[in-house]
């Protein structure tokens, strides 16, 4: 993927590749836990793929700083703008620090405390907007336009960009990596997803080495656009803006570069709701020794509330972020 790549278009396997050559040394390569509980109850091999413990606590550094990396010089000094419910937030903000750039950052007025605090703390500006407004002068798309154009930033988008979907796949390019090192071979992987690009740069990635691997969206109740659209084979859209406890996956909309991607590999969706997150929270809690927050404990709900099978199977789950308010973790975890 060279400089002057065009980010509309679908990355390849060997964006992939180059993306794990530029993160090299600078990303967490995340561990793969397991347990015999769970596996038990399932009837199965768990893997888990601990994205929590990569840096700023979730996998969207991964497409950040690939992203940021491939900007050229000359435009990157003037810096970047994103627009994300957090994680992503985090990641852009963080690789923008390492590149020594200014980031601005449009965040969701509801979004958690947390996630607005640690943004803040990596030196970027947040502008606060509210993502249930009707106004398309105030959507986060809008504000993040004008302030490219008056500022000369470049967009770093959440999802549909092939430099950040490339970079999301190094998580499977170590999941099958490790797998086999393990003398397994997955039978089906089971993706959090938002927009789609963690779960489109996984399932090109896993795919590549374990063709036979089922690929499986993981989404919250009410906001399973990816479910719905994988079924009917057309984008489709969610009626609502928020009100999920799974925060970090209120997508709109698959995207246009994260669907045909995910298509193209026969996936299908599974949808749980709050409490089987919040289940799957207690359980990464007790079992796996690992913090998850809501919309990254989705694939493992998917898993352990049996809307993915796994008897006599080995299912890879990606734990996708760790960053949750303290409360709500409490909540969780108390039951």
């Amino acid at each position: 993927m060279a400089e002057s790549f065009d980010p509309t278009t679908a990355p390849t396997l060997a964006d992939i590749h180059a993306a794990a050559e530029r993160l090299a040394g600078v990303a967490v390569t995340t561990p793969v836990l397991s347990s015999p509980v769970l596996d038990a109850r399932l009837g199965g091999r768990l893997l888990v793929k601990a994205e929590p413990l990569q840096r700023t606590g979730s996998f969207k550094f991964r497409g950040a700083y690939n992203r940021i990396a491939l900007i050229p010089e000359a435009d990157r000094a003037r810096g970047v703008v994103a627009f994300s419910s957090g994680n992503h937030a985090q990641g852009v903000a963080a690789a923008a620090q390492m590149f020594g750039i200014p980031a601005v950052i449009i965040m969701p007025a509801d979004a958690p405390q947390l996630k607005i605090a640690n943004t803040r703390s990596y030196g970027a500006d947040v502008i606060l907007y509210d993502r249930a407004t009707a106004d398309p002068s105030q959507t986060r798309e809008a504000i993040g336009a004008r302030l490219a154009a008056e500022r000369g930033l470049t967009l770093v988008r959440p999802y549909d960009d092939a430099g950040v979907i490339a970079g999301q796949g190094t998580v499977g390019l170590e999941l099958a990596a490790q797998a086999q090192a393990m003398g397994l071979t997955i039978d089906a992987v089971v993706i959090c997803c938002s927009g789609g690009g963690l779960a489109a740069g996984v399932a090109m990635a896993v795919t590549a080495s374990m063709p036979m691997a089922e690929v499986w969206t993981a989404e919250p109740v009410g906001f399973d656009d990816m479910a719905r659209s994988l079924a009917t084979g057309e984008r489709v859209a969610n009626d609502l803006r928020s009100g999920s406890l799974q925060d970090s996956l209120m997508a709109v909309m698959p995207g246009e570069i994260t669907f045909p991607l995910l298509t193209g590999r026969q996936a299908r969706g599974a949808v749980v709701s709050d409490a089987e997150a919040q289940a799957a929270m207690r359980d990464a809690f007790f079992h796996l020794k690992l913090v998850v927050e809501p919309g990254g404990a989705a694939a493992l709900a998917a898993a352990l509330s049996g809307k993915v099978p796994t008897a006599g199977r080995t299912v890879a789950v990606i734990a996708s972020g760790g960053n949750v308010d303290v409360a709500t973790y409490c909540a969780a975890i108390a039951g």
